[in-house]
């Protein structure tokens, strides 16, 4: 077990407040517009939360156990995955909808081309070498199933941002986590106030998380056009753009809503590297910042 640093709002140039952290409890209240604030004078900050981009994956083979576990090591207190299902309806942590770049699933099966995902059964995908592509050191690293992965997490008494990945190749797959976040133990109260998060880059899968549990913190990854953003406000807490999107002005657009949770709207960017670029998307007001290499984020801005 890892020792945990809490998170503190820091007082920042442009004024200090707490840092909300996501996730309620309560259910759906109406959304109203947040009172107008400057975005370079009025808007109160606090340092972002550092997320760890499918775990510490500068360090270890993403989305493995072991990225998990080098994201405790530097006391990380979220990780980020990827969630997607397998051909007889397992639940497994891996980004990629083809399982070529990142383990031996093309020398194990030699015959079963493009060798995607939702083709290969949860036994099958077991077998394969999730470490070996990233250095030898983690050869026989496996791809978790989304209930190891989770175990994982609890153990180490960190937080989860869940991404849906590729949901329209998986139809109903927002039911099938959302069973095993129960069976888990990851859907009582203080999980969800607190410790979940759920996200995808299909609007129609986030608004399907709200709609079956409106109690879950979801987002929205991707940057909607700022006319667009009271309608995902209607379904969504977070707004999760790419930094190369990003810009003070439309940060300052996002938390002018409230979203599902009647709480304003938070930005958490990614993929962010650098000690540069996280002071950059820092300075803009941002939320959260996720990022393959979470101890360089978290010493820049605090």
């Amino acid at each position: 077990m890892y020792a945990r640093t809490s998170v503190t709002a820091a007082v920042a140039l442009l004024g200090a407040v707490a840092l909300i952290l996501p996730g309620t409890a309560s259910a759906a209240v109406p959304r109203a517009t947040a009172p107008e604030m400057s975005p370079v004078c009025s808007r109160q900050a606090a340092d972002p939360l550092v997320i760890a981009h499918r775990g510490a994956s500068a360090y270890a083979p993403e989305n493995t156990l072991a990225a998990v576990d080098k994201a405790a090591e530097l006391d990380v207190d979220w990780v980020e995955n990827d969630v997607q299902r397998t051909r007889d309806g397992r639940l497994v942590v891996l980004h990629d909808t083809d399982l070529r770049r990142t383990t031996d699933a093309e020398r194990v099966f030699p015959g079963r081309a493009p060798w995607n995902v939702k083709d290969f059964t949860a036994a099958e995908i077991a077998r394969l070498d999730a470490g070996s592509w990233f250095s030898a050191a983690w050869a026989g690293e496996r791809v978790p199933t989304l209930e190891e992965f989770l175990a994982a997490v609890e153990a180490n008494r960190q937080n989860l941002l869940l991404e849906i990945k590729a949901p329209e190749l998986y139809p109903g797959i927002e039911g099938d986590i959302l069973r095993v976040l129960r069976t888990e133990g990851w859907l009582d109260g203080a999980h969800v106030r607190d410790r979940l998060v759920v996200q995808s880059f299909g609007a129609d899968s986030v608004r399907a998380v709200h709609e079956r549990r409106p109690d879950v913190t979801t987002g929205f990854l991707g940057t909607p056009a700022v006319a667009d953003l009271p309608s995902y406000a209607e379904f969504t807490d977070r707004i999760n753009p790419t930094h190369t999107s990003l810009t003070a002005a439309y940060v300052a657009s996002v938390h002018r809503l409230k979203g599902a949770h009647g709480k304003r709207l938070q930005v958490s960017t990614w993929t962010v590297d650098d000690a540069a670029g996280a002071r950059r998307v820092a300075g803009f007001g941002v939320d959260g910042i996720i990022t393959n290499r979470p101890d360089v984020v978290r010493d820049a801005v605090g």
